[in-house]
């Protein structure tokens, strides 16, 4: 049965069709990152809650404290569903390329809220994050050859990032003395 998935990504080879149903992978994927990617929050007491954090200058662009936990559980589905996508796809040097970006940036997305949050290292936070946003670029890159809608379902992942950079960087300069292990890059 196909889906609309498929069907957007209907011009490819009749070689390169997926080789079993992305969305029996996904019921495994989105699970996995939406439960890993809240426990790596709570456990490093990411937000509004971490005795480091609260008192800290926020800019004045910073979205409300519950929109993050809306907001990464959107995410962590859209990531688990172009996972799918990708691993549902025939074996290849693409696939292969796409999913080390995807595993990188995903090692990278995770050490950050314990980066940031729970260690406070604002310019260590600052230079995994912007890691994020070239490995994340390079996966969209990498990813629209095997599934279009993969890629189109990490743009908003990307944005998401670019706005967390800079709040990341804007918390350093906000803040200074605040980050417990500075490195002269935001000034925190």
């Amino acid at each position: 049965m196909a889906t609309m998935a498929d069907n957007f990504d209907r011009r490819r080879r009749p070689d390169d069709r997926p080789t079993r149903p992305w969305w029996k992978i996904a019921l495994v994927t989105v699970p996995v990152l939406v439960v890993a990617g809240s426990a790596i929050g709570y456990l490093s007491n990411s937000g509004f809650s971490n005795g480091w954090y609260v008192p800290l200058k926020k800019p004045s662009f910073q979205p409300p404290g519950w929109a993050f936990g809306v907001v990464w559980t959107i995410l962590y589905t859209f990531m688990g569903i172009a996972l799918a996508l990708i691993l549902s796809r025939p074996a290849s040097k693409q696939r292969t390329l796409a999913l080390a970006l995807f595993g990188g940036q995903l090692l990278l997305n995770w050490a950050w809220s314990p980066t940031f949050f729970g260690a406070g290292f604002i310019d260590g936070g600052f230079l995994l994050i912007l890691g994020m946003d070239v490995l994340v670029t390079a996966l969209i890159i990498a990813a629209w050859p095997l599934s279009r809608v993969a890629a189109l379902l990490l743009v908003p992942y990307l944005a998401w990032l670019c706005l967390a950079t800079t709040l990341n960087y804007e918390t350093g300069k906000l803040n200074p003395g605040a980050d417990r292990a500075p490195l002269g890059i935001t000034g925190g």
